[in-house]
């Protein structure tokens, strides 16, 4: 009897579920838009959440110090080949910077800031090759035989010389590396392919170690199992501050905020600054083009190839073909 009631009121839920749905179906549908919505002033939101009052504060700072109790274990870590990533709720930018600062005083510090829009990975790999050949110049311990012979600037180089370069130089203190710190490895700088490739067969490097955080729930979808285990060769931390993301918010737009002229600029310029040296180059193109001839409706896209190629645009990242210009066409609008 029981059985037959529970299973009566279960069709009675069902039935006046689709019955609801017919009913809402039929009724009028609302006449308002997104665009009607009253957005603050991004200002005025900033200050807002700038003027809020952090909460638990002496657990968050028991919980840090928990955290820097681990420091020697995370140096240890380095010390065995492994990269170390963190994870968890929060800005980790202060707490990876600190112990890279005092665990790590001894060594040669690199900070990469992927929440920027833009990173040029290639200066960053020149910068840690300049660095380690004055280790290797300023190490007493190294026999001018052994080091290795600069034919050209580092600057001139391809990213693969750079590379063999990082990953070939042997040096008697096998405890000596250099520190790459990657504050959000995920962001939107350094989250395409071709750059975490760059940065995994950095990793690898016989004196470069990394340490890095993600914030992305999707990041280690941007690694493959030889990225992971081979060459960044992790060792994941959960390490959640609960700390709130000032530096990094500050270069992504509020969606919440009105969109005024100057928002709708700084917001185009941000989308302008994430995209690739090639694109940015043809949307140039495309701009003056428009700017000299305002009654045109557009610019035929042999027109455009052919300036494009005159310009060199293919001595850029990758070859300028009318099918990758296109593409680039396609991502830009």
């Amino acid at each position: 009897m029981d059985f037959n009631a529970a299973e009566e009121e279960e069709f009675g839920f069902s039935r006046n579920y689709f019955l609801a749905k017919e009913t809402g179906s039929s009724g009028k549908k609302s006449a308002r838009k997104l665009s009607d919505i009253n957005v603050v002033d991004e200002q005025e939101l900033r200050e807002a959440s700038a003027n809020i009052e952090p909460k638990h504060q002496n657990d968050v700072a028991d919980l840090i110090n928990s955290y820097k109790s681990l420091y020697p274990k995370w140096v240890f870590d380095l010390r065995c080949g492994f990269g170390l990533l963190m994870y968890g709720f929060g800005s980790k930018k202060s707490l990876i910077e600190d112990f890279a600062s005092t665990a790590l005083a001894e060594h040669s510090i690199v900070v990469i800031n992927g929440y920027l829009q833009s990173i040029n990975i290639k200066q960053v790999i020149i910068a840690l090759a300049e660095i380690l050949w004055e280790q290797l110049k300023l190490n007493r311990k190294v026999s001018s035989r052994g080091l290795p012979k600069v034919q050209q600037p580092f600057s001139s180089r391809s990213m693969d010389d750079l590379l063999a370069f990082l990953d070939g130089p042997e040096m008697d203190e096998k405890d000596s590396f250099i520190c790459v710190v990657v504050n959000n490895i995920d962001g939107p700088g350094l989250r395409d392919t071709e750059t975490q490739q760059y940065l995994a067969r950095l990793a690898s490097c016989s004196y470069i170690r990394v340490v890095a955080s993600i914030d992305h729930v999707n990041a280690p979808l941007l690694w493959d199992k030889k990225m992971v285990h081979a060459q960044f060769n992790w060792y994941w931390y959960h390490v959640p501050t609960f700390a709130p993301y000032k530096v990094e918010g500050l270069f992504l737009p509020l969606i919440l905020a009105h969109g005024s002229s100057k928002q709708s600029a700084k917001t185009a310029l941000i989308v302008l600054q994430s995209l690739t040296p090639n694109a940015q180059s043809v949307f140039r193109i495309l701009a003056e083009y428009q700017l000299s001839h305002p009654d045109d409706e557009g610019m035929a896209i042999d027109d455009l190839y052919s300036i494009s190629r005159e310009r060199f645009l293919d001595c850029l990242y990758i070859p300028l073909t009318k099918e990758g210009l296109e593409k680039l066409l396609s991502e830009m609008s």
